[in-house]
């Protein structure tokens, strides 16, 4: 495993080889190299690499090294959880997603440069799925596929819209029906 930085954000890169490029954004609170494991957990084609890019934004969580892609109201989530309103948060498009996507956008184009790969799969896991959705719906940045997750749907009324741009695109979607914090 190395570390880079490419464009404004800081990646582990796993694998070596002229294959496929599969970058994979972690959640909200994590560190930039909780999902590092999955590169030896599944099977894929010889000279596959795997990209882990750190988000921007460090919580300043004590001794953990949690980050985010953007701020997140946990309060207002919280309360939207107990009284029912998640509904209503799928409409929004969180302050600072833009921001994200811009800096996703300006690592891939860095990576494309320096990893020079044909394909590339893009996905992530909670907050970093709903990142790599963003990213695919409003980009032309061409994938071989996509992968969510523990997502869940935000911007609604203008990510359906642009799904039909996607059609085809393979997607593995994945989401545990026990899970606390985002609801199946």
């Amino acid at each position: 495993m190395r570390t880079e930085k490419m464009g404004s954000l800081t990646a582990r890169i796993v694998g070596e080889g002229a294959g496929p490029v599969v970058v994979l954004l972690h959640g909200y609170g994590a560190p930039g190299t909780d999902l590092v494991p999955l590169a030896g957990a599944v099977e894929v084609p010889v000279g596959t690499r795997f990209v882990f890019p750190e988000a921007p934004l460090p919580l300043g969580l004590g001794m953990m090294e949690g980050r985010a892609w953007w701020p997140i109201d946990v309060g207002r989530y919280e309360r939207a959880m107990m009284t029912g309103q998640m509904d209503a948060l799928m409409d929004e498009v969180p302050p600072r997603m833009a921001e994200a996507r811009e800096k996703l956008v300006g690592f891939l184009k860095a990576l494309q440069a320096d990893l020079r790969y044909e394909k590339l799969v893009l996905g992530g896991f909670s907050q970093g799925s709903m990142l790599a959705l963003d990213t695919a719906l409003r980009t032309d940045i061409k994938l071989a596929g996509l992968c969510l997750f523990s997502s869940t749907l935000l911007a609604q009324k203008e990510w359906v819209p642009l799904m039909a741009k996607r059609a085809g695109l393979p997607t593995l979607q994945t989401h545990g029906t026990q899970d606390p914090i985002l609801p199946y």
